[in-house]
């Protein structure tokens, strides 16, 4: 069994040179919302799939299919158009990741910032005014481009 004691704080070198300042408190709050907004994310697409008027319009066929049988939860979702609007965003985003940081790192962080908030605005106006499955997929693909150019930082070769 391994004894020890816990140093002294005022003991311990310092290991940078640099304070905690305002702009490393934002900067910190900033990137940890990041993973608020994936995560905020499956929990509205998951519970918009499992809208009664969301489903009926969108995707009937699991629709009938719901109400139709007693069936788990894991199964009445079986639907590879549903899968679809679900990873949507995801894939575009990842995909979107290795182009947007080629094109950050010779036009600048300002362009693809331009970029991601051009995208979410676009997908988010056609995501709402979404008459047909199609373009529901298309604005969450355009979320996923804004994300993945948003969430990203410029590639330096020898980095």
């Amino acid at each position: 069994m391994a004894v020890g004691t816990v140093p002294d704080i005022q003991d311990l070198p310092r290991r940078y040179g640099g304070r905690v300042t305002t702009f490393v408190v934002l900067s910190c709050i900033t990137a940890g919302m990041g993973g608020v907004i994936f995560g905020y994310d499956i929990g509205v697409s998951g519970g918009v799939t499992s809208m009664d008027g969301f489903l009926s319009k969108f995707f009937p066929e699991v629709y009938r299919r719901m109400k139709g049988t007693s069936v788990s939860n894991y199964c009445k979702f079986d639907s590879e158009l549903l899968t679809a609007f679900t990873s949507s965003l995801y894939i575009a985003g990842l995909l979107t990741t290795f182009l947007a940081s080629s094109v950050t790192a010779r036009c600048g962080r300002r362009p693809s910032m331009v970029i991601a908030g051009s995208a979410i605005l676009a997908g988010s106006a056609i995501g709402g005014t979404a008459v047909n499955v199609s373009m529901v997929i298309l604005g969450r693909v355009l979320l996923g481009v804004g994300l993945g150019f948003g969430n990203q930082r410029p590639f330096r070769r020898g980095a």
